[in-house]
């Protein structure tokens, strides 16, 4: 039983936001409710589809293949509680088997088609950055930048932004995640964009961090660590080798130029219909790196109250190494 849309819609073609799929060795049952009657009809292929005015795990409850069955696996990082209470109480003769991962890792090396769809997310992004280095400029908030990211990807035809864009200037760059604030730019401060759009449900992610007038020596080396470490994992990064081993490349070489502590994040993750999908590229990953994955290579320094400093690009792997598939520019730019 599949109930978390991403890979409801890997399976299926669904883009809406009710559905679950249930399969067996025999079997592909699609449900949704009647505001999806005519949606599912054109996106939905191989699957029987079912439309129900009632509850879906309900729905699934009346059917004959669970009723028959005796295990039925769930995904068990998205089933609520109060679904897994309701779903065991209408099928009391069946075991239910909590899983995780089953259907994203079928998704983790990617089909042409996918590819194709990232390819063309990715080619916005990047559009958009670089028309965004004529508008980043000391006085101009966060937000304003934010803003305009997100108008681009729609203009230049992406389904929206991937993610909330994050905008963070000055000492607030410290922060990995920081949401675009009111905070204008002031000179001699660096500003990361970390942004995305997707196109077919799939995703882009870039990060490039720009300096607003002079910068100082301090800054400089800082940026030129991160850049240096993220060429040394990609100059490395090949389908084969554990997740966690590409992230001690990046992560050795900002120790060694002084600022392990500063480095708080994982290397990277895969890329998809989710902007975090397997393998992640950290430390205490277990996954293995596979041929036709795309992930991310973003290493970043955080020094707080004084600045922050990422480099991300998207790259798919291969036996041989990998194709970075951003083309923004990573030398340090300065505005």
């Amino acid at each position: 039983m599949v109930s978390l849309l991403p890979n409801v819609r890997y399976l299926t073609g669904f883009t809406g936001s009710h559905g679950m799929a249930l399969v067996s060795a025999a079997h592909a049952w699609f449900l949704t409710d009647s505001r999806y009657r005519l949606q599912a009809a054109h996106e939905v292929r191989g699957f029987r589809r079912i439309v129900t005015a009632h509850d879906l795990l309900e729905t699934i409850a009346g059917l004959d293949l669970p009723r028959n069955c005796k295990r039925l696996a769930f995904e068990s990082e998205s089933v609520t509680y109060a679904q897994y209470t309701r779903f065991r109480a209408a099928l009391r003769r069946i075991t239910l088997v909590p899983t995780r991962n089953m259907v994203e890792t079928l998704a983790i090396p990617k089909e042409p088609e996918e590819l194709a769809s990232i390819g063309r997310a990715i080619a916005i992004t990047d559009r958009v950055f670089g028309e965004l280095l004529s508008f980043v400029r000391s006085g101009v908030a966060e937000r304003d930048i934010a803003a305009e990211i997100s108008y681009r990807h729609r203009r230049y035809g992406a389904d929206g932004d991937a993610f909330e864009p994050i905008v963070a200037s000055g000492a607030r760059g410290a922060l990995p995640h920081a949401r675009a604030s009111g905070k204008p730019i002031a000179p001699g401060e660096f500003v990361t964009m970390d942004f995305g759009c997707t196109v077919d449900g799939y995703c882009a992610d870039l990060t490039r961090t720009v300096a607003v007038g002079r910068t100082t020596p301090a800054q400089r080396r800082v940026y030129a660590t991160v850049l240096a470490a993220q060429r040394e994992a990609l100059d490395a990064a090949r389908a084969g080798m554990p997740a966690r081993e590409l992230d001690a490349i990046a992560r050795m070489r900002i120790a060694a130029d002084g600022y392990a502590k500063y480095f708080t994040h994982s290397l990277g993750h895969g890329l998809g219909l989710r902007i975090h999908e397997r393998p992640r590229i950290s430390p205490l990953s277990t996954d293995r790196l596979v041929v036709g994955s795309v992930v991310t290579i973003e290493p970043g320094i955080y020094i707080p109250e004084r600045c922050g400093v990422r480099i991300e690009d998207d790259i798919v792997l291969t036996s041989s190494g990998c194709t970075v598939l951003t083309s923004a520019p990573k030398e340090l730019l300065t505005l």
